[in-house]
């Protein structure tokens, strides 16, 4: 079944989910157990259409990508050749990056250029490239916030208070402002990750190494990212926008109700609104699904293309298994501009090859490091949903 097949068949039975409660509930809005059941059973068929959904189409640009042709046609006289790059981005470099993960001899000897204090190799920037794409792939928050690469600690001024204009008489005094600043400091976090690989593996040259550790470390650490970007503590790993310190808390006490959802929404100051989105567990839309707004409609509306999300009150509306869900005391929605949450990457990701550790086993270990750290850098932009406690 084609992705466009599977998204009409999902709006075809949201059509009839929607009919049904219409007409089963009682004057109370109460379905009886057994329709509460039939409609569960919609549901689920709803849930897994969106994800079959979700997963063709990331086959689909994965798919792409690597159909990609590595070159292009000759449609001109032949021309001189082009210089190699320098650094990272040589094709000495990867020739010996590719050596030293199947443990041998390197060409070239270029390597000593991206060593780091703890022994690994700085990747080759085709190779980090392809880690970055997949971190993008498997990590919704990215997607959605401002990515920046620093070098160092980096200390990013924000307004605290305004300057406030007065009309003034003619020839009359002019009345000061005095505008605050505060002071949101960004930094970088160690994250890393092992993989073993047997030795008869390595030896086969028929098997893609590169893109395999590549894939297998975005695969991890867009993972940890993802958890760390909702629900970090800040202290060891980035600050979650789920948290005390991250967004603002836009509806308290919440019982998470079609009329709390609006008031999320105009929590929001009208200039953040333009970009906003909405940010949510996968449970947590399963029990709005059936909230109407005053007109009697239905607040979600399933995409009907392809390559487009969800919608919530006509803004997009996004899904991540490390949102808390919508239990007591907990921050179960965000709803805002992401591009205030920042995400910083440490320029550099390492790879270091263990020979001696796992040898008795018949492997040999390599290990990734990234450095990164993210926080919400202007809290009124992203509106938070606290739940009841």
């Amino acid at each position: 079944m084609t992705i466009n097949e599977m998204i009409q068949k999902r709006a075809k039975v949201w059509e009839t989910a929607k009919n049904f409660v219409d007409t089963h509930e009682n004057e109370n809005g109460v379905l009886s157990a057994e329709d509460n059941e039939t409609y569960g059973r919609m549901e689920k068929e709803i849930e897994d259409l969106t994800n079959a959904i979700d997963r063709q189409q990331r086959a689909e640009a994965r798919e792409a990508e690597l159909s990609k042709p590595v070159n292009s046609p000759i449609t001109a006289r032949p021309a001189k050749q082009e210089e190699d790059k320098p650094g990272r981005a040589s094709n000495a470099y990867k020739e010996d990056f590719g050596a030293h993960l199947r443990g041998k001899a390197p060409l070239h000897n270029v390597l000593s250029e991206g060593v780091q204090a703890d022994g690994g190799y700085l990747v080759p920037e085709e190779f980090e490239r392809q880690i970055v794409m997949g971190l993008d792939e498997a990590n919704v928050v990215r997607s959605l916030a401002k990515v920046i690469t620093t070098s160092a600690e980096r200390k990013i001024p924000v307004a605290a208070t305004h300057s406030t204009a007065a009309w003034t008489a003619e020839n009359g005094a002019y009345t000061p402002s005095d505008p605050s600043f505060d002071q949101k400091t960004i930094d970088a976090f160690k994250l890393t990750d092992l993989v073993k690989v047997s030795i008869e593996l390595l030896q086969d040259s028929m098997f893609d190494l590169e893109s395999y550790i590549a894939s297998e470390f975005a695969r991890a650490f867009g993972i940890a990212e993802e958890e760390a970007f909702c629900v970090g503590t800040g202290t060891g790993q980035p600050t979650g926008i789920f948290t005390a310190n991250g967004g603002q808390v836009g509806v308290d006490n919440a019982n998470l109700s079609a009329d709390e959802l609006i008031s999320l929404v105009y929590a929001l100051k009208s200039p953040y609104r333009r970009n906003a989105k909405f940010l949510m567990n996968e449970k947590t839309v399963s029990t709005i699904r059936k909230f109407k707004d005053g007109n009697g409609a239905y607040l979600w509306q399933p995409s009907l293309q392809a390559d487009e999300p969800d919608k919530l009150l006509g803004y997009e509306l996004y899904t991540s298994p490390y949102v808390p869900e919508a239990n007591a005391g907990a921050y179960a929605i965000a709803f805002g501009d992401f591009k205030n949450y920042w995400i910083a990457d440490r320029s550099g990701r390492t790879v270091q090859r263990l020979n001696e550790l796992y040898s008795t086993n018949g492997q040999v270990g390599f290990v990734a490091t990234e450095r990164v750290d993210g926080k919400v850098i202007l809290p009124e932009g992203i509106q938070l949903l606290k739940m009841k406690a």
